[in-house]
C-alpha cells in the first residue's frame, strides 16, 4: 500500500536528519464542549491497567495497543452530526433506499442502524465472517484492539451477522470503523462505512420470472468462478442482477445520470462471485465500493438457511471527497467553521463544491533508523507519529532504505510533512514535535539511529 521513492544511503552509519523549514504545534487543541468517551487507567497496555470506552471498562493485557489519539476520536460520530459532509452523505445514500425500496405495508424495506458500537469481539469482525484463522487482516499492526477478546471494528461487516441473526433480511450499517495504515491524504486510522445486506427467500427471488415455480435456489455442485457450489447458476445470475442495479441506481443518484460504470471480479472472504464497483468521473476511472453475492456458509450459520443475499459496502469518506472536492482526510475533523458552514444545505441533494481554506506552508523533516531486529511494523511507526504529531501529520514517506551488507540490519529513512489546516506552523514548535517522535520511536519501538 505505501507508495515511496527509494533510494540507497551511501554510508554505513544512519543518522538521524532534522530539516524544518517552518512551524506547528505538536497537539491539536479539544473542541469546546468535547465530550470525553474514553481514558486509559496505567500506562496503555500494562498488566492491570484498563481502558474506560462508552461507559464500559476493558482490562489491558498484551494485544492492547490503542493510542489516545484514536480513543480521542471514539464516539465522536460524524456521520451523526447534522449537515457534516458525511451525514449529507449518509442521508442521501438513506433517502435513496427509502424512497427505492417500500414493503407491503408501504413502510421502508430496509432498515437502518447507525449508532452500533464500534466495540466488537473478534469473532465478530472475523469469524463469523469466514475469514481464516491465519489471514493477514487479523494483525495486530493493521487492526485497534482493546484486549485479546475485544477491538474497535475495522468494517462494519462485523455486524451482518448479528443481525441477520436477529431475523433481519435488508439493512444498512453505518459506522466508525478503525484501521492502522499509512500516513496520507486519503487515509486516516478512522474512517467511516455504509454497509448494506439483502436476502431473499425462493419465492421473493423467482417472483415474476417465467417458469419461477419450478426454479430452485439450491442445488449440490462444484464451486466455479461464477458461483458458489451451493447456489444454481439462475439463483447466482438473478441474485448478481439485483446487486448491480441496485448499486447503478445509487450511483446514478449520487454522481448524475449517463455515468460510465464497470464491474471488476476481485476476491473477498465473504462473497462470491465478488465485485469492485468503478466510475468514470471527471475524466478517471475511480473505485467507489465492494459487493458480490454472500456466501451461503454464513447466511446459514446465521439461521437463514433458506434464503440467498448480496452485501455490499462504501467507504463515505471517499464518496464526500469526490462529490464535495475535498482535497484531504483530516478535514472532516476540522472544527473550523469555514469549512463545517459550507455544508449547511437545505437540501441535502443540492451540489456542493469545496471552497478550500488557506493552504498554509509545509514542513518537511526527515528521522532515520535501524529497525529492531524483531516485532516492527510500518504501521507500528505510523500510528506512533499520528500519536505524536496528531493531524498536524500531512503525510509520511518511506523514501530511503538500507541494508547493512555486513550485520546485514535494515535502517529506514522517512520524510515527514507537517502542515497546520488552519493557520502557519512555526519552526520551533516543529522541532519540539519532531524531537518527541524521535524520542518515542526509540522508547516505544527500540530503533536505533544518531540524534
Amino acid at each position: 500500500m505505501l507508495c515511496s521513492a527509494l533510494r540507497r544511503i551511501a554510508q554505513a552509519g544512519v543518522t538521524l536528519v532534522r530539516k524544518a523549514s517552518g512551524v506547528g504545534r505538536g497537539h491539536e487543541p479539544q473542541a469546546p464542549g468535547a465530550r470525553r468517551t474514553a481514558r486509559a487507567c496505567g500506562a496503555p497496555g500494562a498488566p492491570g491497567s484498563t481502558v474506560e470506552l462508552l461507559g464500559k471498562s476493558y482490562p489491558q493485557d498484551g494485544f492492547s495497543n490503542l493510542s489516545g489519539k484514536v480513543l480521542s476520536r471514539v464516539g465522536r460520530n460524524l456521520h451523526n452530526q447534522r449537515h457534516h459532509p458525511l451525514w449529507l452523505v449518509k442521508e442521501r445514500v438513506k433517502a435513496h433506499f427509502y424512497q427505492r425500496y417500500v414493503g407491503r405495508a408501504g413502510t421502508p424495506l430496509f432498515s437502518v442502524y447507525d449508532d452500533l458500537s464500534p466495540v466488537v469481539t473478534p469473532w465478530q469482525n472475523f469469524d463469523s465472517l469466514l475469514i481464516p484463522a491465519g489471514h493477514p487482516s487479523r494483525k495486530k499492526g493493521d487492526n485497534y484492539y482493546l484486549n485479546e477478546s475485544h477491538m474497535l471494528r475495522a468494517h462494519t461487516s462485523a455486524h451482518q451477522w448479528d443481525l441477520m441473526r436477529a431475523g433481519l433480511d435488508a439493512f444498512l450499517v453505518v459506522g466508525d470503523v478503525y484501521r492502522r495504515d499509512q500516513i496520507d491524504a486519503q487515509h486516516y486510522p478512522v474512517f467511516h462505512q455504509l454497509e448494506a445486506v439483502r436476502l431473499f427467500s425462493r419465492h421473493q427471488l423467482f417472483a415474476g420470472v417465467k417458469d419461477g415455480e419450478n426454479l430452485q435456489l439450491f442445488e449440490q455442485s462444484s464451486r466455479s468462478a461464477h458461483k458458489q457450489e451451493t447456489h444454481t447458476m439462475e439463483a447466482t445470475k438473478l441474485v448478481e442482477f439485483d446487486l448491480k442495479q441496485t448499486l447503478t441506481g445509487l450511483v446514478t443518484h449520487l454522481f448524475g445520470e449517463g455515468l460510465d460504470i464497470r464491474w471488476v471480479d476481485c476476491y473477498f472472504p465473504f462473497t462470491h462471485p465478488s465485485f469492485e464497483m468503478e466510475i468514470y468521473f471527471r475524466g478517471e476511472w475511480l473505485e467507489v465500493l465492494g459487493c458480490g453475492v454472500m456466501e451461503q456458509q454464513l447466511v446459514n450459520s446465521a439461521g437463514a438457511q433458506d434464503r440467498v443475499g448480496w452485501a455490499f459496502g462504501l467507504g463515505l469518506e471517499r464518496l464526500a471527497m469526490v462529490l464535495y472536492d475535498i482535497p484531504d482526510i483530516r478535514l472532516f475533523w476540522s472544527e473550523d467553521e469555514r469549512f463545517l458552514k459550507q455544508f449547511r444545505v437545505p437540501d441535502i441533494n443540492q451540489q456542493v463544491k469545496f471552497q478550500p481554506l488557506s493552504k498554509y506552508p509545509a514542513v518537511t523533516n526527515d528521522i532515520s533508523f535501524w529497525l529492531p531486529r524483531e516485532n516492527y511494523t510500518e504501521n507500528d511507526f505510523y500510528d506512533l507519529v499520528r500519536t505524536v504529531g496528531g493531524d498536524l501529520v500531512e503525510k509520511v514517506d518511506l523514501i530511503d532504505t538500507f541494508e547493512h551488507p555486513k550485520t546485514h540490519r535494515t535502517s529506514h529513512c522517512y520524510r515527514i510533512t507537517y502542515r497546520h489546516m488552519e493557520r502557519t506552523l512555526s519552526q520551533k514548535e516543529v522541532g519540539h514535535v519532531h524531537q518527541a517522535v524521535q524520542e518515542a520511536a526509540v522508547r516505544l519501538l527500540g530503533v536505533e539511529g544518531r540524534f
